[in-house]
């Protein structure tokens, strides 16, 4: 019976201290999820970039494992968004004022230029209305579609440059929508709900729409920046993101998508 009884203790020993190295085991072949989860980063980014900015990040994020998460909109509508929640991480507005604007209200740090935002004109396939120029624009019954300002940097843009060339109050009469992203202009142009708008020269579609381009002294370029935000808690990774857009791998995505990347000699003369 005490022979009986050692083996059963021995049994249960036995088993213990396989229980426990195979609990050891565990615990270090497979790492807590804390030890490989990367930040998640927050990054506000003007519409008028949506397409090269989410090739962008999907091959940072491969690169990195570090995913990004976007809002896109118009520059100063994500401007007020991020000085109310005082959360994000990068700021990429459609123009450098937002970025200034930003700057002066201490929401960003350091500024990194990445292309040029080139307005053109364009109309709805085959161009019914016969739009020729800037000029044209203010002819009695053409529609005209813009994008609001301040809301939007292209709507901004556009409103500085007819003014530039003395046409902005003819035109404002033939005015049919303001639209809060330069993504909604494409609609109304392509669906000949507008005869005329001005976007930017990237987002033009040839299949639905014909371009034309603005002489570069009536034209206003702008360059697009990018820079970390001072709220942001994974500044670290949020560097190496606008590293990676600024980089020359970054800047041919933005080629491939019909952007001018910066600098250039096209537009030496532009200024940020």
């Amino acid at each position: 019976m005490k022979a009986h009884l050692l083996l059963i203790l021995a049994l249960l020993v036995a088993a213990s201290a396989a229980f426990a190295c195979g609990c050891t085991g565990t615990t270090t072949d497979t790492p807590a999820a804390t030890d490989t989860t990367k930040p998640e980063l927050l990054v506000y980014c003007g519409a008028g970039m949506r397409e090269p900015m989410d090739e962008i990040a999907m091959t940072f994020t491969n690169q990195t494992g570090i995913p990004i998460n976007f809002v896109f909109g118009g520059s100063n509508t994500l401007l007020t968004q991020m000085e109310l929640t005082e959360q994000g991480d990068v700021y990429m507005p459609g123009a450098t004022a937002y970025f200034d604007a930003a700057r002066e209200k201490g929401l960003v740090e350091e500024e990194h230029l990445t292309v040029y935002h080139v307005p053109v004109i364009a109309v709805p396939k085959g161009n019914p209305a016969n739009i020729t120029c800037l000029a044209d624009m203010a002819k009695p019954g053409v529609r005209v579609a813009l994008g609001e300002n301040p809301g939007t940097a292209i709507g901004q843009l556009g409103d500085k440059l007819l003014e530039k060339n003395n046409l902005l109050e003819d035109v404002e009469k033939n005015v049919v929508t303001r639209s809060g992203t330069v993504n909604e202009l494409l609609v109304y142009i392509s669906m000949e709900q507008a005869d005329v708008g001005i976007i930017w020269e990237d987002l033009y579609v040839s299949e639905k729409m014909d371009l034309i381009h603005i002489p570069n002294v009536e034209n206003t370029v702008k360059i697009v920046p990018i820079g970390v935000l001072t709220s942001s808690e994974h500044k670290p990774e949020a560097e190496q993101f606008t590293a990676f857009v600024v980089s020359d791998e970054g800047k041919a995505i933005f080629t491939k998508h019909g952007f001018t990347t910066y600098p250039s000699e096209t537009y030496a003369d532009v200024k940020p």
